[in-house]
């Protein structure tokens, strides 16, 4: 039994607490996209970067509090940055749509039109937070670092293994649920939320029954801003910061989008999972679960690993494909447009 434990304590460190993690972090960039795409009716490439932007601002203001000396601690400053985050991101979106793609809206052309010009925005983007912040890894999480830590599981359990839980994947797994719950009750209980989802629907009828279409573009950009940066933000504070990071992001983000339903908010969050679980498990080593739980002499010699960690997204790309060709709509079905 003591074996079987300590098994499941490896497996809960390096599968099930990060792939929790991971999963709600691209659950949220994959509400963005699926928002674009349900309301806006374009495929936004350029989102990763968004949450590039998003995360680079609230970087910037954290340093800035902690320069001057404030601090939630045991909790990250970021989280007090990140409002400010936010605002900045809404900012830049609704500048981008104001000068790129209402134009081409108002042209009414297609989707595919959208989605390139969506590819400029992206590399314009891409260099915009380089040139800022540079490509290199940053780091700004501070406060307490685990929420608990081994040697502390390990005497109060008396296991060989220990289980360690960072302050930063309870945050992000808090966080998430705090904001889908937020967006389902927008969608589901305000005026503007039903607004969004008539014109979603049916954008003529939406438009007949007078709805101000430029109000709902205007409040689906300023969501999409905030699930982007509090996306990047999480990411950033569970991971590291760095422009090229977010931008292999993107592929990730649409696999989930696009495995659950591309269009369906409960199908990004179901494909944020499928998409996070894939990765993490096919990219770990359970050489030392494994060990735990045949008998002393048959431990294998090998890392049993079905994939490098290097290849962690072929993962998400490879699934990207397989639903693609055997269920195009995803597991809830998505708008097919």
């Amino acid at each position: 039994m003591t074996d079987f434990l300590n098994a499941f304590i490896v497996l809960a460190n390096f599968v099930l607490v990060p792939g929790i993690a991971y999963g709600s972090q691209l659950a949220l960039g994959a509400l963005g996209v699926t928002l674009i795409f349900a309301i806006l009716r374009f495929t936004n490439i350029a989102h990763g970067d968004t949450m590039a932007f998003g995360a680079m601002i609230t970087i910037f203001v954290t340093w800035a509090l902690q320069a001057a000396g404030v601090s939630i601690d045991p909790l990250p400053t970021a989280l007090l940055a990140l409002p400010v985050g936010i605002a900045a991101t809404a900012v830049l979106v609704l500048a981008t749509d104001r000068f790129v793609y209402q134009f081409y809206r108002k042209q009414k052309v297609e989707p595919v039109m959208l989605l390139i010009v969506s590819v400029g925005v992206m590399f314009v983007m891409n260099g915009l937070v380089r040139f800022i912040i540079g490509p290199d890894d940053q780091r700004f999480d501070d406060g307490e670092r685990f929420i608990i830590s081994a040697r502390t599981f390990k005497e109060m359990t008396g296991l060989a293994e220990g289980l360690a839980i960072k302050t930063t994947q309870g945050i992000t797994v808090v966080t998430a649920i705090l904001t889908v719950a937020a967006l389902f009750w927008f969608l589901n209980r305000t005026r503007m939320g039903k607004s969004m989802r008539a014109y979603s629907d049916n954008e003529d009828l939406a438009l007949l029954s007078g709805i101000n279409p430029e109000r709902v573009v205007m409040v689906t950009w300023v969501i999409v801003a905030a699930l982007a940066t509090i996306a990047g933000v999480l990411y950033g504070l569970d991971k590291s910061f760095k422009p090229a990071t977010y931008f292999n992001l993107l592929l990730p983000v649409f696999a989930s989008a696009i495995v659950g339903g591309l269009g369906n908010p409960l199908g990004a969050i179901a494909g944020g999972f499928v998409i996070a679980f894939s990765e993490v498990t096919l990219t770990y080593a359970f050489k030392r679960v494994i060990g735990y739980m045949v008998p002393e002499g048959l431990e294998p010699s090998g890392l049993v690993q079905l994939l490098a960690t290097d290849y962690k997204f072929a993962v998400s790309f490879a699934i990207l494909v397989v639903v693609l060709l055997f269920r195009p709509t995803g597991l809830f079905a998505g708008k097919n447009t």
